[in-house]
């Protein structure tokens, strides 16, 4: 039913859509604007999220750097170079016709005369074995035992701060610790040890600011495995 002047209500029967308003479609088939589309069915599921980098996975922990051992490499491989060749030389001298060579004669005969417990002969085997020892020692450990781990926030990155880098920004922290004259700080992997002398205030209450400024200065240097901490102080002037 139409009103006064023309118009219509909204919704009557006898309204024809057109494009732009509710309910119609363009000749594109799109539906326009305003309208409710329903968001189409997917044929396969969306990707699961990828999983948070945990730093305290064991594939993720922060683990030490491994060394390259090329001075000891260096040394083993030019004394095993060294002696095949000698002994690759007599050996093909000997074959060639030529007599051997007077410093294996002389060991040959020397180790088949010496019963195996004599001094030389077990002094010699010590040796090797420890030898041997200290080599398998450098395979399996590795080594760089100046460079502490820091935590690790990403997969792809790793990183390590040396001991000397580490005592002194601890060296620093605790000469900004009021009362404290000089500090001489020892850094290794398992243990930092701080020694001050304290020319003013009492020795209780710069220990006390000190440790907890270096237990600061050591959580704020992101080391995947903070070391214990020793701290003394003394007076100046007093041996400590």
């Amino acid at each position: 039913m139409s009103e006064p002047g023309g118009m219509r209500k909204h919704g009557d029967p006898g309204e024809d859509a057109s494009p732009g308003q509710p309910g119609s479609v363009d000749p594109a088939g799109s539906p326009a604007s305003g309208t409710t589309q329903r968001l189409p069915v997917l044929d396969k599921p969306l990707p699961a999220p990828a999983t948070a980098y945990n730093p305290l996975d064991g594939a993720n922990a922060a683990r030490r750097f491994w060394s390259a051992r090329r001075v000891p490499s260096g040394i083993v491989a030019t004394l095993l170079l060294a002696g095949s060749g000698l002994l690759l030389y007599d050996i093909a001298a000997v074959r060639a016709g030529r007599s051997a060579l007077q410093w294996r004669k002389s060991l040959a005969g020397d180790l088949a005369s010496r019963p195996l417990n004599d001094v030389a002969v077990l002094a010699g085997a010590a040796a090797a074995a420890a030898l041997g020892l200290w080599l398998l020692l450098l395979a399996v450990t590795p080594g760089l035992r100046r460079l502490l781990p820091m935590r690790r926030t990403h997969a792809d990155v790793r990183g390590a701060l040396h001991s000397k880098a580490v005592t002194l920004v601890l060296r620093d922290r605790a000469m900004e610790v009021p009362g404290v004259q000089s500090a001489a700080v020892h850094t290794t992997r398992q243990r930092v040890r701080v020694r001050a002398l304290a020319h003013f205030r009492e020795l209780d209450d710069v220990r006390a600011d000190l440790h907890a400024a270096l237990v600061e200065g050591v959580r704020d240097l992101g080391l995947a495995r903070a070391p214990a901490l020793t701290v003394r102080v003394a007076r100046a002037g007093r041996k400590g």
